[in-house]
């Protein structure tokens, strides 16, 4: 039986209000900082991407001032996020080419961004709906298990699970689809053993692909 996404939606909002907001969130003040904020979150616990983005923009803000930053710089004030290395030698490429080719502005589509080193979709659609506040929808791995656990998609990976959405999603919810199944991803659905108990939408939930649950 097909959910109710409207009633999925209004529940998931309704529940997240007492959460904090996904780290990223924090620093939208402009596309670039979206951008540096979110290569950092990858693979990365909100605490330390949170603490490395305010160490690093301490710095610099801009793809001119953080150009002129050394690598080892850069290395140290992001570390200890996952891949610090490979992730601070990305930071001083996409800031060349930005300064380069972009006439010092970020790409605003997606298929420009992802042309930057180390931006995937995940990275290219945040930027574009928190730094652009056009269309897009983020998909990471907590969107992409709360969806398939309540059948409203049946994918294989965060990327098919994109195209789906944007086919039968409403537009009204793509640009924060993310922030509210992250933290719900976080605190209810979690990936091993969530808390079903605590959850308003068990009832009519299928929980596909759920063992065992709290």
């Amino acid at each position: 039986m097909a959910i109710d996404i409207d009633r999925f939606v209004g529940i998931v909002r309704q529940d997240v209000r007492p959460w904090h907001v996904p780290v990223v969130g924090h620093y939208a003040e402009t596309p670039f900082t979206v951008l540096i904020s979110c290569l950092l979150s990858l693979r990365t616990q909100d605490k330390t991407t949170d603490a490395a983005s305010a160490r690093l923009f301490r710095l610099a803000k801009t793809p001119q001032v953080m150009s002129r930053l050394p690598l080892a710089t850069v290395r140290k004030a992001i570390y200890p996020v996952c891949f610090y290395k490979t992730k601070a030698k990305n930071i001083k490429k996409i800031c060349g080419i930005l300064l380069e080719h972009s006439k010092r502005q970020v790409p605003s589509t997606i298929e420009e961004l992802v042309k930057l080193p180390g931006v995937g979709r995940k990275t290219a659609n945040l930027v574009v709906t928190l730094g652009y506040g056009k269309p897009g929808i983020c998909v990471d791995t907590h969107v992409h298990r709360i969806t398939n656990r309540w059948g409203y998609v049946r994918t294989k990976s965060p990327d098919e699970t994109e195209r789906v959405l944007r086919a039968k999603l409403p537009k009204r919810y793509w640009t924060r689809i993310n922030e509210w199944l992250v933290s719900y991803g976080q605190h209810i659905c979690q990936p091993i053993s969530p808390l079903c108990s605590r959850c308003r939408l068990k009832p009519a939930c299928p929980r596909l692909g759920v063992r065992h649950s709290r």
